[in-house]
């Protein structure tokens, strides 16, 4: 299997906590990172299109800020989805993992531990299920099923054509799950959730949690999830 890794970070944001992911990344899979900074809206241009438009619609202005809300900010996670879209839909690999930037790496995985624990013959994606969305920090997409290309498809046109502002939340946690269920409900696609469908911090709880730590939200100050069991 040939499986590529996805992340994407702004100069800023690599400054405060990606550079933790850049200096302990030790998968056995290569890395792709989308430079928002960067090249990345000359690779992706209908990602720099949707910013443009809806640059002023919403400020949230950081992980540090409480009175804030994420779940509005359809502008601060649209260059995850366009990137992961975007890798979906160019690479020629058998999968692809999306990950956080603010994620740091301890123990390596490589094929056989993807095939065990994440990757499976019939489904789609694997996601960490929570209650009311997915913890949408690991993806991973089998790129050989039949419904991934078209699942890329659909998340890239609910952003191009601005239809995720006519959903109830804007962010890209929740804009996955609806493009999910919606495949579930209308083609019978299969999708294999690592999550216990607890609140809270699930990654930590997963079978991904002696892995890496997914460092989200002020846990991003200190580089240490309080949660993590590494």
């Amino acid at each position: 299997m040939k499986i590529l890794t996805v992340t994407t970070w702004n100069n800023k944001l690599f400054d405060a906590y990606a550079h933790r992911f850049q200096s302990t990344y030790n998968w056995s899979f290569p890395l792709k990172i989308y430079n928002e900074d960067g090249d990345m809206f000359d690779e992706v241009p209908n990602c720099k299109s949707f910013v443009e438009r809806n640059k002023n619609k919403y400020k949230y202005t950081s992980y540090e800020e409480k009175t804030n809300d994420y779940r509005k900010d359809g502008v601060r996670f649209c260059y995850k989805v366009y990137a992961y879209t975007h890798a979906i839909l160019n690479e020629d690999v058998d999968g692809i993992i999306g990950i956080d930037a603010d994620s740091v790496f301890y123990k390596s995985i490589d094929e056989e531990w993807l095939k065990k624990h994440i990757h499976k013959n019939d489904c789609m994606m694997t996601y960490l299920g929570r209650p009311n969305y997915s913890e949408c920090g690991f993806l991973y997409f089998n790129l050989k099923h039949k419904d991934t290309k078209d699942y890329a498809r659909y998340m890239q046109e609910l952003y191009d054509n601005d239809t995720i502002y006519t959903l109830e939340e804007q962010h890209d946690s929740f804009i996955w799950d609806y493009a999910r269920m919606k495949f579930e409900k209308e083609r019978g696609t299969k999708n294999h959730n690592i999550g216990d469908n607890k609140t809270g911090h699930v990654q930590a709880r997963s079978v991904l949690g002696p892995i890496y730590d997914h460092t989200k939200g002020r846990r991003k100050l200190t580089g240490k999830s309080p949660e993590a069991t590494i």
